[in-house]
């Protein structure tokens, strides 16, 4: 049993679903391949940011630090968002909503939808591969069953059927449900495995940028009630 046999035998939906199929392997792996990438460097660079950052004497040097260290741009948007936010004029004739509110409210604003933007592209690919994983058995199983109709129907007006001719088109068209697992499988197994590496570092960043909103809090309360001595 080749594979140009079984592609001349099988009907217009028979060859579809087999093409789904391999549009959904390819477009899997090509996904599992570059958040393996992402992920590798994602793992290192969190760390090493963090680790750099604390280490700089001031917020300045650390985002001019960060700059070499975070490849995938996972801890700078933060640095970033915090600084957008020391730099802009406070509430006042002219003034934004975006500037409105206290300095802790304006930071968890920012800090927020830096996060959110940081973790979409961490989260990039997931859907795909869970859409990938459930529905991929099931586009095999669909081609398995229509193939197993097709094959008993142009038996069934042939005349006679055997044994003998029953086993090949039948077996043929179970192919279709071992493709459908071979697609699903790493798709299955991928989203697993990154779900949880990206749910470590996203804990590390949401740590880190309650770090962040702490000691802006604090550097300001300092330097109001240094203002404020005689």
């Amino acid at each position: 049993m080749d594979a140009l046999h079984w592609w001349r035998q099988g009907d217009a939906v028979t060859q579809g679903t087999a093409l789904i199929l391999l549009a959904m392997s390819v477009a899997s792996w090509v996904v599992i391949v570059w958040k393996l990438r992402l992920m590798r460097r994602a793992t290192v660079d969190v760390a090493r940011c963090t680790a750099a950052f604390w280490q700089a004497p001031s917020i300045d040097l650390a985002s001019q630090r960060l700059q070499s260290f975070d490849r995938e741009a996972l801890v700078l948007p933060l640095v970033v968002a915090i600084n957008s936010v020391v730099d802009a004029p406070g509430a006042g004739a002219g003034a934004s909503l975006a500037t409105a509110g206290g300095l802790p409210q304006r930071l968890t604003r920012v800090l927020r939808n830096a996060l959110h933007e940081v973790l979409g592209r961490l989260q990039y690919g997931q859907v795909l591969l869970a859409t990938v994983g459930s529905t991929a058995p099931f586009v095999g199983l669909l081609g398995t069953v229509w193939g197993i109709y097709h094959a008993l129907t142009a038996m069934a007006g042939a005349g006679q059927i055997t044994i003998d001719k029953v086993s090949g088109p039948v077996g043929e068209a179970l192919v279709m449900t071992a493709a459908g697992l071979a697609v699903a499988i790493p798709a299955v197994l991928a989203y697993n495995v990154f779900g949880r590496l990206i749910g470590r570092i996203e804990a590390d960043l949401e740590g880190f940028a309650r770090d962040l909103r702490e000691l802006l809090i604090d550097t300001a309360a300092q330097e109001h009630a240094a203002s404020k001595a005689p």
